[in-house]
Order: C-alpha cells, then structure tokens, then sequence
C-alpha cells in the first residue's frame, strides 16, 4: 500500500506543532486543532504513532488521533454516488 502522506518529523514548540510531511513544513496552533495536545505533558506529546499509510497520527497516552489531511487543511468532497438529487 502507497502512503498518503510521508511524515517526516513531529515536533512541538509551546503550543504550536511542528510538522514536516510530503517536504514541507507546516506549523499548526494547537488551540484551533486539540485542547488535549495543548494541556498534554511533553512524555504525552512525544509519544505518538503514525499511521502506516501517514493518513493520521495517534496519541495513545491521551487516546488522541488527528488526521493529516484535516491538518493540511485538505478537505474532501462525498463521492458523487453518496450525494442525493
């Protein structure tokens, strides 16, 4: 299976997170994206698993899974099947 995202480092800076995924750096104000996040501990923060097709991160310390895309800001659309007319 191909991954949807390649993530290449997480990293935490107050309350920003710091990611580097598919070569690009993006940082992200944990306010808007996990309250959990924002109040966890750095052993809580630090310890996270990614997804084997980079489509979402998950914190097992706070039970807390953020997907890649929505970080990315990456929304999608239903399948034209599932819209109704």
């Amino acid at each position: 299976m191909k991954p949807i995202h390649r993530i290449q480092r997480i990293a935490f800076s107050g309350s920003q997170l710091k990611i580097k995924v598919d070569g690009k750096e993006v940082v992200i104000n944990l306010t808007k994206v996990s309250p959990r996040l924002l109040k966890a501990s750095k052993k809580e923060r630090e310890a996270y698993e990614i997804s084997p097709s980079g489509y979402g991160i998950h914190w097992p310390l706070i039970d807390e899974d953020l997907s890649v895309d929505s970080l990315l800001g990456i929304k999608h659309l239903p399948s034209k099947e599932f819209v109704s007319k």
